[in-house]
């Protein structure tokens, strides 16, 4: 059960999230399908906070002495890159932020993914459902090089 929470908690933690929490999964020899729905479950908690709160809390930060400029910066840049996505893209929005999510590059994921789809204002359903998909494909290619490593490994 220890274990499992390990997995959960570490999901839900920017920059490593469920690609880092698979791999412990697979150190810990727990079974594929359980960890896997663990961490993705870890993984999605902190999506609707950040869809909903992230760039209030940027826009309200923008003004503030000390992280104003760097504030003002993430909007600038989210804003810009988002402008240019969706004019790249057109309405293939929903399967660019799927793949962002889904493919496990470092700096992307579903905290990155779903701060983008906020300052692009993209729909709500339209963002989860696309980072959920995203977060199983990240979970799929993730778990498929961990267990195959650790199989390896223990054998």
């Amino acid at each position: 059960m220890l274990h499992y929470l390990i997995i959960f908690f570490v999901s839900m933690v920017p920059l490593i999230e469920l690609r880092g929490a698979v791999i412990i999964s697979q150190g810990f020899q727990l079974p594929v399908i359980q960890s896997l729905i663990v961490c993705m479950m870890g993984n999605m908690i902190p999506v609707p906070f950040i869809y909903f709160f992230a760039r209030k809390v940027l826009v309200w930060g923008k003004e503030k002495p000390v992280i104003g400029k760097f504030f003002t910066f993430c909007l600038e840049k989210g804003e810009s890159g988002g402008k240019k996505l969706t004019e790249k893209v057109g309405r293939g929005t929903f399967v660019a932020l799927l793949l962002f999510v889904g493919i496990p590059v470092p700096g992307t994921g579903a905290w990155t993914g779903t701060l983008a789809a906020s300052i692009l204002d993209m729909d709500f359903e339209d963002t989860i459902i696309a980072v959920i998909l995203g977060v199983l494909l990240a979970g799929i290619i993730m778990m498929t090089l961990s267990y195959f490593g650790f199989s390896a490994i223990y054998s």
